[in-house]
């Protein structure tokens, strides 16, 4: 197989399977916020042990971000020298911040988190768990800026030329800042917030139905649910702002989002199929509704493909198919989320249980989401590697082997297989357990206070 795309495989591999615990721990880390603010305003003892159960999930999904995200780092010298030569400036001033500003941050006071209960005060180890949480999203900042720039270069200019040429920054808030990454940084931000309420929502659902731990898991449903239908509206608002912004800088990825090859007013699929042969869509429209989210203009002309070269073209159907289904998973939390509130004001939530049933396994369609969403946006990058100034096949190392990368694939793909058997069975054992009996806790504290008293 040929080189270039075995080592596009392997880097969506090892990306895609990072990214199962980045956005889990950065929607955790609100959910803890939540919890543990919770506990400080009423003193109930629930909050307490339900923030200190999901600290434990917290604290082994963190570990397999680190773990997982260490690796990718590696293949841009490996695979792709000639991309790391000429995008090292930029890569390597946004993963310094992310170090330093994030990644510090996060880990310096994980340890209060997760061992500091009753070894410092309760208001210090809320901070903590605060200052947690704003480290896992400034580390998503620095790393989306970065990707953010491979779509929209900014704050830089070209030294050197042939294959010595590179990208070196001269306005590094430009840089930051660029076109992209403000509704990039958003709409990761919303699916992070989304896949933690709805792990949260998952877990504590299954208590219910398994009649364990009833009044932690009614408070950690309601809580998930909240949180949940306010990110999928969020994530609705983003997801228009930045298909504007991608028709804006990379018109050729929007009109492949849609199957729009001819200039003329756009259609929105709402599902279907593209032939490229042909260079057809086929499936359910709405007539000029493309046009009309752009531009408020039902008959206003979109770019079409064909304005574009063949080779700058990227692939149109499995893009297609990825977009339409990333937002179709949305509106199907909009819609979910928002039942569930409506069951919930009506007091009639828990009597419904195929509700709770679905929202086990709900957890699923966030991750589903967050992939398919990454997968729509890169694969639609293509031919570029960093849009309007290397393409992908240009960037690959030069000495490397199709029978080097695929070996490594191979044995990637084993490790990651054992770590992933790994992590669902840590983890299945810490939702099994759960959280400690608040009720049974309270009482013993009561008991000691008592024969302290005495």
């Amino acid at each position: 197989m040929d080189v270039e795309i075995l080592s596009r495989l392997q880097f969506a591999f090892t990306i895609g399977f990072h990214y199962i615990f980045p956005p889990m721990s950065i929607g955790l880390g609100i959910m803890l916020v939540i919890m543990e603010g919770m506990y400080l305003r009423t003193g109930n003892k629930m909050y307490e042990e339900m923030t200190k159960f999901w600290v434990k999930i917290f604290a082994l999904i963190f570990g397999m971000g680190v773990a997982t995200g260490i690796v990718m780092e590696f293949q841009f010298g490996t695979n792709w020298a000639t991309y790391s030569r000429f995008v090292g400036d930029v890569f390597g001033s946004a993963l310094a911040a992310e170090g330093i500003f994030a990644f510090f941050l996060e880990s310096g006071f994980l340890a209060i988190l997760v061992f500091g209960w009753n070894k410092v005060s309760s208001k210090m180890h809320f901070f903590s768990t605060i200052m947690v949480t704003l480290g896992a999203h400034l580390s998503a900042v620095w790393i989306v800026v970065a990707g953010s720039w491979m779509h929209t270069p900014a704050g830089y200019r070209i030294v050197g030329e042939g294959l010595e040429a590179r990208a070196e920054i001269y306005d590094f808030w430009a840089m930051v800042f660029n076109p992209s990454s403000v509704e990039r940084l958003s709409h990761t931000i919303g699916g992070a917030w989304l896949t933690g309420a709805f792990l949260v929502l998952s877990v504590s659902a299954y208590y219910y139905i398994k009649n364990r731990h009833i009044e932690t898991a009614k408070t950690g449903v309601k809580i998930a649910l909240i949180v949940a239908f306010i990110a999928s509206l969020y994530q609705l608002y983003t997801g228009h702002s930045s298909a504007v912004q991608v028709y804006e800088y990379q018109p050729a990825k929007l009109a492949a989002f849609e199957g729009h090859y001819e200039t003329a007013p756009g259609d929105l699929y709402l599902f279907g199929w593209v032939d490229e042969e042909k260079q057809e869509t086929y499936g359910v429209k709405i007539p000029g509704m493309l046009s009309f989210m752009l531009f408020f203009d039902t008959e206003k002309p979109v770019k079409g493909l064909n304005e574009f070269p063949i080779d700058e073209r990227p692939p149109v159907n499995i893009i297609f198919q990825t977009y339409h289904l990333m937002v179709a998973i949305g509106m199907f939390f909009i819609g979910f989320t928002a039942l569930g509130l409506f069951m919930l004001w009506r007091g009639i939530l828990f009597k419904q249980r195929w509700y709770m049933f679905i929202a086990v396994f709900s957890i699923l369609l966030p991750h589903i989401g967050n992939q398919i969403g990454w997968m729509s946006a890169e694969i639609g990058r293509q031919p570029w590697i960093v849009y309007g100034l290397l393409k992908t096949k240009d960037a690959l190392s030069k000495t490397v082997s199709s029978d080097e990368v695929l070996i490594s694939l191979v044995m990637f793909g084993l490790i990651y297989l054992l770590l992933l058997v790994l992590f669902l069975f840590l983890l299945n054992k810490k939702i099994h357990h759960g959280p400690e009996d608040y009720k049974l806790i309270a009482a013993k504290d009561e008991m000691i206070s008592t024969k302290e008293a005495h």
